[in-house]
Protein backbone atom coordinates (compact mmCIF):
# COMPACT_ATOMS: atom_id res chain seq x y z
CA UNK A 1 0.00 0.00 0.00
CA UNK A 2 1.18 3.94 0.07
CA UNK A 3 3.43 3.89 3.13
CA UNK A 4 4.46 0.22 2.66
CA UNK A 5 8.64 -0.56 2.02
CA UNK A 6 10.72 -3.19 2.65
CA UNK A 7 14.70 -3.34 2.09
CA UNK A 8 17.55 -6.02 2.25
CA UNK A 9 21.01 -4.97 2.67
CA UNK A 10 23.62 -7.70 1.35
CA UNK A 11 26.84 -8.25 3.00
CA UNK A 12 29.14 -7.74 -0.22
CA UNK A 13 28.66 -6.74 -3.46
CA UNK A 14 27.19 -9.39 -6.13
CA UNK A 15 27.54 -9.18 -9.86
CA UNK A 16 26.84 -5.82 -10.85
CA UNK A 17 26.99 -6.48 -14.18
CA UNK A 18 24.49 -9.31 -14.81
CA UNK A 19 21.38 -9.73 -13.22
CA UNK A 20 17.30 -9.83 -13.31
CA UNK A 21 14.69 -8.39 -11.94
CA UNK A 22 10.95 -10.03 -12.30
CA UNK A 23 8.03 -9.06 -10.63
CA UNK A 24 4.24 -9.29 -10.80
CA UNK A 25 2.73 -5.76 -9.75
CA UNK A 26 -1.16 -4.46 -9.25
CA UNK A 27 -1.24 -0.08 -9.07
CA UNK A 28 -4.04 0.79 -7.02
CA UNK A 29 -3.21 4.31 -6.91
CA UNK A 30 -2.07 6.59 -9.88
CA UNK A 31 -0.72 10.36 -10.81
CA UNK A 32 2.36 10.51 -8.33
CA UNK A 33 5.98 9.43 -8.29
CA UNK A 34 6.09 6.14 -6.51
CA UNK A 35 9.46 4.20 -6.78
CA UNK A 36 9.33 0.24 -7.31
CA UNK A 37 12.82 -0.74 -6.91
CA UNK A 38 15.96 1.44 -5.37
CA UNK A 39 19.32 2.03 -4.02
CA UNK A 40 20.62 4.82 -2.67
CA UNK A 41 23.81 5.33 -1.46
CA UNK A 42 23.27 6.72 1.84
CA UNK A 43 24.18 10.66 1.65
CA UNK A 44 24.43 11.13 -2.12
CA UNK A 45 21.81 12.17 -4.08
CA UNK A 46 24.05 11.99 -7.12
CA UNK A 47 24.04 7.92 -6.77
CA UNK A 48 20.68 6.32 -6.91
CA UNK A 49 19.52 3.53 -8.92
CA UNK A 50 15.67 3.60 -9.64
CA UNK A 51 13.05 2.30 -11.69
CA UNK A 52 10.03 4.46 -10.31
CA UNK A 53 6.38 5.22 -11.96
CA UNK A 54 6.25 9.27 -12.91
CA UNK A 55 3.15 11.83 -12.32
CA UNK A 56 2.17 11.03 -15.63
CA UNK A 57 2.36 6.95 -15.29
CA UNK A 58 4.95 6.47 -16.91
CA UNK A 59 7.95 4.73 -16.30
CA UNK A 60 11.14 5.57 -15.78
CA UNK A 61 14.61 2.91 -15.25
CA UNK A 62 17.11 5.05 -14.29
CA UNK A 63 20.86 4.39 -13.60
CA UNK A 64 22.28 7.72 -12.21
CA UNK A 65 26.04 8.68 -11.03
CA UNK A 66 26.08 12.80 -11.19
CA UNK A 67 23.63 12.55 -14.04
CA UNK A 68 22.09 8.94 -15.99
CA UNK A 69 24.83 6.96 -17.35
CA UNK A 70 21.30 4.58 -18.30
CA UNK A 71 17.48 5.34 -18.88
CA UNK A 72 14.79 3.93 -20.00
CA UNK A 73 12.16 6.28 -19.95
CA UNK A 74 8.32 4.54 -21.54
CA UNK A 75 6.18 6.80 -23.68
CA UNK A 76 3.49 3.81 -22.55
CA UNK A 77 1.05 4.56 -19.33
CA UNK A 78 0.84 2.41 -16.99
CA UNK A 79 -2.86 3.40 -15.44
CA UNK A 80 -4.48 0.09 -15.33
CA UNK A 81 -5.77 -0.37 -11.60
CA UNK A 82 -7.56 -3.51 -12.14
CA UNK A 83 -4.77 -5.84 -14.12
CA UNK A 84 -1.76 -7.15 -12.94
CA UNK A 85 1.36 -5.98 -14.89
CA UNK A 86 4.52 -8.53 -14.73
CA UNK A 87 7.55 -6.89 -15.05
CA UNK A 88 11.26 -8.12 -16.06
CA UNK A 89 14.46 -6.30 -16.21
CA UNK A 90 17.38 -7.61 -17.68
CA UNK A 91 21.11 -6.22 -16.89
CA UNK A 92 23.43 -7.58 -18.83
CA UNK A 93 26.75 -4.88 -20.06
CA UNK A 94 28.71 -7.68 -21.55
CA UNK A 95 26.26 -7.62 -24.46
CA UNK A 96 28.12 -5.99 -28.18
CA UNK A 97 24.65 -4.31 -29.25
CA UNK A 98 24.16 -1.42 -26.96
CA UNK A 99 20.18 -2.15 -26.88
CA UNK A 100 20.64 -5.94 -25.49
CA UNK A 101 22.41 -4.45 -22.17
CA UNK A 102 19.19 -3.05 -20.61
CA UNK A 103 15.64 -4.72 -21.35
CA UNK A 104 12.52 -3.82 -19.97
CA UNK A 105 9.52 -6.76 -20.65
CA UNK A 106 5.99 -5.53 -19.45
CA UNK A 107 3.22 -9.07 -20.03
CA UNK A 108 6.16 -11.31 -21.86
CA UNK A 109 7.04 -8.87 -24.74
CA UNK A 110 10.00 -6.56 -24.78
CA UNK A 111 9.48 -2.49 -24.48
CA UNK A 112 10.53 -0.64 -27.37
CA UNK A 113 8.73 2.38 -27.24
CA UNK A 114 11.07 5.01 -24.98
CA UNK A 115 10.80 8.73 -24.73
CA UNK A 116 14.58 8.57 -23.49
CA UNK A 117 16.91 5.66 -24.21
CA UNK A 118 20.37 5.64 -22.65
CA UNK A 119 22.00 1.93 -22.59
CA UNK A 120 24.76 1.74 -20.54
CA UNK A 121 28.54 1.21 -21.73
CA UNK A 122 30.29 -1.85 -21.85
CA UNK A 123 30.72 -3.85 -18.63
CA UNK A 124 29.07 -0.65 -16.55
CA UNK A 125 28.36 -1.47 -13.28
CA UNK A 126 25.06 -0.98 -11.50
CA UNK A 127 24.70 0.38 -8.01
CA UNK A 128 21.69 -2.50 -7.66
CA UNK A 129 23.39 -5.14 -6.27
CA UNK A 130 25.83 -3.53 -3.87
CA UNK A 131 26.18 -3.39 0.06
CA UNK A 132 23.94 -0.40 -0.09
CA UNK A 133 20.06 -1.11 1.06
CA UNK A 134 18.12 -2.21 -1.85
CA UNK A 135 14.45 -0.80 -1.18
CA UNK A 136 11.12 -1.87 -2.73
CA UNK A 137 8.44 0.12 -2.18
CA UNK A 138 9.86 3.53 -1.18
CA UNK A 139 13.09 6.05 -2.03
CA UNK A 140 15.31 5.16 0.15
CA UNK A 141 17.83 7.77 0.89
CA UNK A 142 14.94 10.19 2.05
CA UNK A 143 11.95 7.63 2.79
CA UNK A 144 9.14 9.29 0.18
CA UNK A 145 7.60 8.05 -2.86
CA UNK A 146 5.81 5.04 -1.38
CA UNK A 147 4.79 3.01 -4.03
CA UNK A 148 0.65 2.43 -3.74
CA UNK A 149 0.26 -0.92 -5.40
CA UNK A 150 -0.05 -4.70 -4.81
CA UNK A 151 3.18 -7.21 -5.50
CA UNK A 152 3.56 -10.39 -5.31
CA UNK A 153 6.32 -13.47 -6.91
CA UNK A 154 9.23 -11.21 -6.86
CA UNK A 155 13.02 -12.30 -7.83
CA UNK A 156 16.30 -11.23 -7.93
CA UNK A 157 19.00 -13.29 -10.09
CA UNK A 158 22.19 -12.11 -9.53
CA UNK A 159 24.55 -13.29 -12.41
CA UNK A 160 21.84 -14.00 -14.87
CA UNK A 161 20.40 -12.58 -17.64
CA UNK A 162 16.43 -13.68 -17.79
CA UNK A 163 14.31 -12.78 -20.41
CA UNK A 164 10.15 -12.55 -19.43
CA UNK A 165 9.27 -16.34 -20.92
CA UNK A 166 11.36 -17.40 -17.73
CA UNK A 167 9.04 -16.39 -15.44
CA UNK A 168 5.66 -16.30 -17.04
CA UNK A 169 3.81 -18.21 -20.15
CA UNK A 170 1.26 -17.79 -22.93
CA UNK A 171 -2.22 -19.80 -21.85
CA UNK A 172 -4.25 -21.38 -24.06
CA UNK A 173 -6.84 -18.11 -24.04
CA UNK A 174 -3.59 -15.98 -24.81
CA UNK A 175 -3.56 -14.51 -21.64
CA UNK A 176 -0.01 -14.22 -19.97
CA UNK A 177 0.33 -15.90 -16.78
CA UNK A 178 2.38 -16.34 -13.78
CA UNK A 179 4.82 -19.39 -13.57
CA UNK A 180 4.99 -20.19 -9.56
CA UNK A 181 8.00 -22.45 -9.69
CA UNK A 182 10.53 -20.79 -12.68
CA UNK A 183 12.98 -22.99 -13.39
CA UNK A 184 15.90 -20.51 -12.53
CA UNK A 185 19.08 -19.78 -10.54
CA UNK A 186 19.69 -16.70 -8.04
CA UNK A 187 23.32 -16.99 -7.63
CA UNK A 188 24.75 -15.49 -4.54
CA UNK A 189 22.53 -12.55 -3.53
CA UNK A 190 19.38 -13.41 -5.51
CA UNK A 191 16.35 -14.30 -3.74
CA UNK A 192 12.24 -15.40 -4.40
CA UNK A 193 10.08 -13.45 -1.82
CA UNK A 194 6.05 -12.83 -1.64
CA UNK A 195 5.41 -15.67 -2.85
CA UNK A 196 1.21 -16.58 -2.62
CA UNK A 197 1.35 -13.94 0.53
CA UNK A 198 3.18 -11.56 2.41
CA UNK A 199 6.19 -13.27 3.61
CA UNK A 200 9.36 -11.99 3.13
CA UNK A 201 11.34 -15.34 3.59
CA UNK A 202 13.43 -16.00 0.65
CA UNK A 203 12.21 -18.94 -1.06
CA UNK A 204 15.08 -19.30 -3.08
CA UNK A 205 18.50 -21.16 -1.71
CA UNK A 206 19.96 -18.28 -0.29
CA UNK A 207 18.07 -17.29 2.58
CA UNK A 208 18.48 -13.99 1.64
CA UNK A 209 14.82 -12.77 3.77
CA UNK A 210 14.01 -9.29 3.51
CA UNK A 211 12.47 -6.77 6.29
CA UNK A 212 9.41 -4.72 6.46
CA UNK A 213 10.70 -0.97 7.51
CA UNK A 214 7.46 0.86 6.77
CA UNK A 215 3.53 0.23 7.09
CA UNK A 216 1.91 -2.93 6.87
CA UNK A 217 1.98 -6.10 4.55
CA UNK A 218 -1.72 -7.70 3.65
CA UNK A 219 -2.18 -11.04 2.67
CA UNK A 220 -4.64 -10.84 0.05
CA UNK A 221 -6.45 -13.34 -2.43
CA UNK A 222 -6.20 -10.67 -5.25
CA UNK A 223 -3.48 -12.10 -7.43
CA UNK A 224 -2.49 -12.47 -10.84
CA UNK A 225 -4.65 -15.90 -11.46
CA UNK A 226 -7.62 -14.04 -10.00
CA UNK A 227 -8.38 -10.13 -9.71
CA UNK A 228 -10.99 -9.26 -7.38
CA UNK A 229 -13.23 -5.96 -8.14
CA UNK A 230 -12.44 -2.86 -6.31
CA UNK A 231 -13.95 0.47 -6.66
CA UNK A 232 -13.13 2.68 -9.70
CA UNK A 233 -10.98 5.81 -9.23
CA UNK A 234 -10.43 6.14 -13.09
CA UNK A 235 -14.25 7.43 -13.46
CA UNK A 236 -14.05 9.87 -10.73
CA UNK A 237 -13.48 13.01 -13.00
CA UNK A 238 -16.36 15.24 -11.14
CA UNK A 239 -16.79 13.32 -7.94
CA UNK A 240 -14.12 13.93 -6.84
CA UNK A 241 -13.81 11.14 -4.04
CA UNK A 242 -10.44 10.02 -2.48
CA UNK A 243 -9.76 6.53 -3.24
CA UNK A 244 -7.03 4.76 -0.84
CA UNK A 245 -6.35 0.81 0.82
CA UNK A 246 -6.05 -0.41 -2.84
CA UNK A 247 -9.48 1.52 -3.95
CA UNK A 248 -11.39 -0.65 -1.39
CA UNK A 249 -11.58 2.41 1.11
CA UNK A 250 -13.65 5.60 -0.14
CA UNK A 251 -14.50 8.87 0.97
CA UNK A 252 -16.50 11.20 -0.72
CA UNK A 253 -15.40 14.93 -0.76
CA UNK A 254 -18.73 16.04 -2.17
CA UNK A 255 -22.26 15.28 -1.92
CA UNK A 256 -24.66 13.11 -4.12
CA UNK A 257 -22.00 11.46 -6.14
CA UNK A 258 -22.07 8.36 -7.72
CA UNK A 259 -18.91 6.43 -7.23
CA UNK A 260 -18.62 2.46 -9.62
CA UNK A 261 -16.87 -0.45 -9.07
CA UNK A 262 -14.44 -1.51 -11.95
CA UNK A 263 -16.24 -4.99 -12.64
CA UNK A 264 -19.46 -5.01 -14.52
CA UNK A 265 -21.59 -8.25 -15.45
CA UNK A 266 -24.81 -9.44 -17.24
CA UNK A 267 -24.14 -13.20 -15.79
CA UNK A 268 -23.95 -15.43 -12.69
CA UNK A 269 -24.52 -14.70 -8.64
CA UNK A 270 -22.06 -12.84 -7.00
CA UNK A 271 -22.17 -11.67 -2.89
CA UNK A 272 -20.06 -8.61 -1.66
CA UNK A 273 -20.08 -6.44 1.38
CA UNK A 274 -19.67 -2.86 2.36
CA UNK A 275 -18.89 -1.52 5.72
CA UNK A 276 -20.20 2.17 6.93
CA UNK A 277 -16.78 3.35 7.66
CA UNK A 278 -17.97 6.79 8.77
CA UNK A 279 -21.40 8.86 8.29
CA UNK A 280 -19.71 12.39 9.27
CA UNK A 281 -21.82 13.61 6.53
CA UNK A 282 -25.05 12.44 7.51
CA UNK A 283 -26.91 9.01 6.83
CA UNK A 284 -27.29 9.99 2.87
CA UNK A 285 -25.68 7.11 1.62
CA UNK A 286 -26.94 4.44 -1.08
CA UNK A 287 -25.32 1.15 -1.84
CA UNK A 288 -26.82 -0.48 -5.24
CA UNK A 289 -26.34 -1.21 -8.73
CA UNK A 290 -26.38 0.67 -12.22
CA UNK A 291 -27.21 -0.04 -15.77
CA UNK A 292 -24.25 2.55 -16.47
CA UNK A 293 -20.73 4.08 -15.34
CA UNK A 294 -21.46 7.61 -15.95
CA UNK A 295 -22.58 10.25 -13.53
CA UNK A 296 -25.96 11.25 -13.67
CA UNK A 297 -25.63 14.80 -12.78
CA UNK A 298 -25.73 15.00 -9.01
CA UNK A 299 -28.57 12.31 -8.81
CA UNK A 300 -28.57 9.36 -6.12
CA UNK A 301 -28.08 5.78 -7.58
CA UNK A 302 -32.33 5.14 -7.89
CA UNK A 303 -33.23 8.68 -8.46
CA UNK A 304 -34.13 7.27 -11.91
CA UNK A 305 -34.88 4.26 -14.03
CA UNK A 306 -30.81 3.08 -14.51
CA UNK A 307 -30.29 2.29 -10.65
CA UNK A 308 -31.29 0.48 -7.66
CA UNK A 309 -30.18 1.07 -4.49
CA UNK A 310 -30.41 0.48 -0.57
CA UNK A 311 -30.86 4.14 1.64
CA UNK A 312 -28.75 4.52 5.09
CA UNK A 313 -30.94 7.08 6.18
CA UNK A 314 -34.33 5.12 6.11
CA UNK A 315 -33.97 1.56 5.25
CA UNK A 316 -36.28 2.60 1.70
CA UNK A 317 -35.06 1.05 -1.49
CA UNK A 318 -34.64 3.73 -4.41
CA UNK A 319 -35.92 2.92 -8.01
CA UNK A 320 -37.27 6.25 -9.87
CA UNK A 321 -37.87 6.73 -6.13
CA UNK A 322 -38.62 5.69 -3.23
CA UNK A 323 -40.26 2.65 -1.17
CA UNK A 324 -40.06 1.05 2.29
CA UNK A 325 -37.98 -2.12 2.23
CA UNK A 326 -35.48 -2.49 5.39
CA UNK A 327 -33.61 -1.19 8.12
CA UNK A 328 -31.50 2.07 7.97
CA UNK A 329 -27.61 1.46 8.82
CA UNK A 330 -25.23 3.47 10.06
CA UNK A 331 -21.37 3.51 11.16
CA UNK A 332 -19.63 0.60 11.57
CA UNK A 333 -22.77 -1.33 10.16
CA UNK A 334 -21.92 -3.96 7.57
CA UNK A 335 -24.06 -4.58 4.19
CA UNK A 336 -24.51 -7.64 2.56
CA UNK A 337 -25.25 -7.54 -1.45
CA UNK A 338 -26.06 -10.95 -3.10
CA UNK A 339 -27.24 -10.41 -6.96
CA UNK A 340 -28.34 -12.36 -9.38
CA UNK A 341 -27.75 -11.91 -12.99
CA UNK A 342 -29.66 -14.21 -14.45
CA UNK A 343 -32.82 -13.03 -13.04
CA UNK A 344 -31.55 -9.68 -12.34
CA UNK A 345 -32.35 -9.96 -8.32
CA UNK A 346 -30.95 -7.60 -5.83
CA UNK A 347 -30.55 -8.66 -1.99
CA UNK A 348 -29.25 -6.56 0.61
CA UNK A 349 -28.54 -7.59 4.11
CA UNK A 350 -27.39 -5.61 7.77
CA UNK A 351 -25.15 -7.28 9.84
CA UNK A 352 -25.94 -10.67 8.49
CA UNK A 353 -29.50 -10.23 8.61
CA UNK A 354 -31.34 -10.35 4.98
CA UNK A 355 -33.99 -7.66 5.02
CA UNK A 356 -37.54 -7.39 3.77
CA UNK A 357 -37.65 -11.03 5.98
CA UNK A 358 -35.69 -12.53 2.88
CA UNK A 359 -33.81 -15.60 4.04
CA UNK A 360 -30.46 -16.91 3.28
CA UNK A 361 -32.13 -20.18 2.12
CA UNK A 362 -35.05 -18.70 -0.61
CA UNK A 363 -31.82 -16.58 -1.98
CA UNK A 364 -29.67 -19.72 -2.61
CA UNK A 365 -32.92 -21.49 -3.77
CA UNK A 366 -33.43 -18.35 -6.40
CA UNK A 367 -37.06 -17.50 -4.78
CA UNK A 368 -37.11 -13.93 -5.33
CA UNK A 369 -40.85 -13.42 -2.94
CA UNK A 370 -38.72 -10.69 -0.65
CA UNK A 371 -36.47 -9.40 -3.10
CA UNK A 372 -35.78 -5.67 -3.10
CA UNK A 373 -36.31 -6.20 -6.83
CA UNK A 374 -36.40 -8.87 -9.73
CA UNK A 375 -36.22 -8.47 -13.52
CA UNK A 376 -34.06 -5.69 -12.80
CA UNK A 377 -33.37 -3.98 -16.39
CA UNK A 378 -33.47 -6.33 -19.51
CA UNK A 379 -32.07 -9.28 -20.21
CA UNK A 380 -28.46 -9.18 -21.35
CA UNK A 381 -27.92 -5.84 -19.65
CA UNK A 382 -24.59 -4.82 -17.58
CA UNK A 383 -24.88 -3.90 -14.20
CA UNK A 384 -22.07 -2.37 -11.95
CA UNK A 385 -21.88 -1.88 -8.32
CA UNK A 386 -22.41 1.44 -7.25
CA UNK A 387 -22.66 3.79 -3.97
CA UNK A 388 -23.42 7.41 -3.46
CA UNK A 389 -22.27 9.45 -0.51
CA UNK A 390 -22.37 12.80 1.41
CA UNK A 391 -19.22 15.02 2.30
CA UNK A 392 -17.33 12.94 4.71
CA UNK A 393 -19.00 9.83 4.09
CA UNK A 394 -16.49 6.69 4.22
CA UNK A 395 -17.29 2.94 2.88
CA UNK A 396 -14.94 0.08 3.28
CA UNK A 397 -15.53 -2.86 0.33
CA UNK A 398 -14.99 -6.17 0.47
CA UNK A 399 -14.81 -8.10 -2.59
CA UNK A 400 -13.64 -11.05 -1.43
CA UNK A 401 -9.92 -10.07 -0.29
CA UNK A 402 -11.22 -11.05 3.44
CA UNK A 403 -10.58 -6.80 4.88
CA UNK A 404 -11.92 -3.78 5.03
CA UNK A 405 -9.86 -1.21 5.00
CA UNK A 406 -6.61 -2.63 6.82
CA UNK A 407 -8.79 -4.70 9.26
CA UNK A 408 -9.16 -8.47 9.10
CA UNK A 409 -12.79 -9.79 8.65
CA UNK A 410 -14.13 -10.95 12.35
CA UNK A 411 -15.52 -14.09 11.96
CA UNK A 412 -15.38 -15.89 8.25
CA UNK A 413 -18.76 -16.62 6.87
CA UNK A 414 -19.13 -20.10 5.17
CA UNK A 415 -18.97 -19.90 0.97
CA UNK A 416 -19.66 -22.44 -0.76
CA UNK A 417 -17.53 -21.45 -4.18
CA UNK A 418 -15.06 -21.29 -1.76
CA UNK A 419 -13.70 -18.00 -3.53
CA UNK A 420 -13.31 -15.06 -1.65
CA UNK A 421 -13.75 -14.63 2.19
CA UNK A 422 -16.43 -12.90 4.46
CA UNK A 423 -17.55 -11.31 7.23
CA UNK A 424 -21.18 -13.39 6.92
CA UNK A 425 -22.41 -16.28 5.40
CA UNK A 426 -22.41 -15.89 1.41
CA UNK A 427 -25.49 -17.80 0.06
CA UNK A 428 -25.25 -21.23 -1.72
CA UNK A 429 -24.70 -20.75 -5.66
CA UNK A 430 -23.37 -17.35 -5.15
CA UNK A 431 -19.61 -16.40 -5.61
CA UNK A 432 -17.35 -13.11 -5.18
CA UNK A 433 -16.97 -10.42 -7.73
CA UNK A 434 -13.76 -11.86 -9.14
CA UNK A 435 -12.08 -12.75 -12.48
CA UNK A 436 -12.69 -16.74 -11.12
CA UNK A 437 -16.05 -15.95 -10.25
CA UNK A 438 -16.91 -14.42 -13.31
CA UNK A 439 -15.53 -17.82 -15.29
CA UNK A 440 -17.15 -20.37 -12.89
Amino acid sequence: MASTSISKTFSSNGNRKKWTFSAWIKRTGLGSVQRLLSCDEAGNNNHDDFYQFQSDNTLVLGHYDSGYYANLSTNRKFQDVNGWYHFVITWDTAQVTSSDRFKFYVNGVQETSFSTATYPSVDADSFINTTEPMEIGKRGDNDTQFLDALLTHVHFCDGYAYSASDFGETDSNGVWTIKTSPSVSYGTNGFFILKDGNSLTDQSPNSNDWTSVSGTLTNLKDNPDNVFATMNPLDNYEQGSTFTIGNTKLEWNTNNKNNFANFAINKGKFYWEMKYANNTGGTDAMIGMSLTDTRQGDDYPGHDSTAWSYYASNGNKYHSGGSSYGDSYTTNDIIGVAFDADTRTLWFSKNGVWQNSATISEIAAGTTTNAAWTGMGSAGDWFIPCMSGYDGNKAEFNFGNGYFSTTQITDEGTNASGIGKFEYDVPNNFTALCTKGLNE
